[in-house]
């Protein structure tokens, strides 16, 4: 029976609630495909910060790069706010990126309708629906610039750095237009090249590989035109590709059209099928060790992680089979229930989405 590895960093907060979800519909969908799961348990973020020192464990990096992929939580949280920027949770996640050299981040935001009536937008709005990817460039731009502080005429500066380059563009616009091929044809570049210098290259490579592309309807859009876009006219949008900065922003604002955060997988992707999978929500330390996190997300990204990794597109589509009926039979939890409706918890979402496999 073939068995993947997959390096799990539970994480902070609800991190190790969601992770368990995500492990235990693997190992039903594997049960019932003919595969198996081992999942190996390793340190980053604020529980590798309070055990060790520091966010990011060689180990734990390790363990990443030896795995079929990666399953993650969620990290960070109040408690290590105050830790100067190399020491912060964060830190983790971004290193974990750059260690894999996972460059492209693939967000899919989908109003099911189910849950229309939990779109915050307007209803002739939420009627008409949408499904869209976000392309996100996940390691270069100002996460991964020059950053520090210095002093000037004012006193104390801060600064971060944009950069991009024309390889890092086009591998990520790459990514992007053969998405949007398999999908309705149409791809938006997000951008601000009315102002930054390095938007205008990225407009620029992005039109270069738009003449490869002639059957892709290829346009350009400025970031606050977008932000305002995706709540005035969402269904417009297919495939979406940006920058690390403003795909980080506008997927959580389109996160949060679908109905809630806690609905929405991600993928992040290098040249090689080992991928790192995770919601896109936060640890959310407020309801942490209280059983009210929503497991969707994470669960949902495992079934990204069969299709786009582990090379099983039928397991995957039967988990997201069994999370639409489980919707659709009016399950809820919390954070998309309706005042007064009856309220989920984890466990208790995640053994309905098994009932449903099973």
């Amino acid at each position: 029976m073939k068995t993947y590895n997959i390096a799990v960093i539970e994480g902070d907060g609800i991190g190790p609630e969601i992770t368990a979800a995500g492990m235990q519909v693997l190992e039903a969908v594997g049960q019932k495909y003919g595969f198996g799961f081992t999942f190996n348990k390793v340190l980053a973020g604020g529980r590798a910060i309070d055990e060790l020192g520091y966010p990011l464990p060689e180990e734990t990096v390790h363990a990443c790069l030896e795995s079929d992929s990666v399953l993650l939580g969620a990290v960070g949280g109040p408690k290590w706010d105050s830790l100067p920027g190399h020491l912060r949770p964060e830190k983790a996640l971004l290193g974990v990126r750059k260690a894999l050299e996972l460059y492209a981040n693939l967000r899919p935001a989908r109003l099911l309708p189910e849950l229309k009536a939990a779109c915050p937008l307007r209803a002739d709005i939420a009627d008409k629906g949408f499904d869209m990817v976000i392309v996100r460039e996940l390691t270069g731009g100002m996460y991964f610039g020059e950053s520090g502080r210095r002093f000037g005429s004012g006193g104390e500066e801060a600064f971060d750095t944009e950069c991009y380059s024309v390889m890092e563009i086009e591998r990520i616009g790459v990514i992007a237009f053969e998405l949007a091929r398999s999908r309705r044809k149409n791809l938006i570049s997000i951008d601000k090249a009315n102002v930054l210098e390095s938007s205008r290259l990225w407009r620029e490579v992005m039109h270069r590989l738009a003449e490869r592309y002639p059957d892709v309807q290829y346009s350009d859009m400025l970031v606050d035109n977008a932000a305002m876009q995706l709540i005035k006219n969402p269904a417009q949008f297919d495939v979406v590709v940006t920058s690390n900065m403003f795909g980080d922003i506008l997927s959580d604002e389109a996160s949060q059209i679908t109905g809630s955060i806690g609905l929405l997988p991600s993928a992040s992707l290098g040249e090689t099928k080992r991928g790192l999978y995770e919601p896109i929500h936060g640890s959310a330390p407020d309801i942490a060790g209280q059983n009210k996190a929503n497991p969707i997300a994470t669960v949902l990204s495992c079934a990204m992680m069969l299709r786009l990794s582990l090379g099983q597109p039928e397991a995957a589509q039967d988990i997201e089979d069994a999370v639409s009926r489980v919707l659709a039979k009016g399950m809820r939890t919390a954070d998309i229930a309706a005042p007064g409706e009856k309220a989920l918890s984890c466990t208790e979402m995640t053994q309905a989405i098994l009932a449903e496999l099973a």
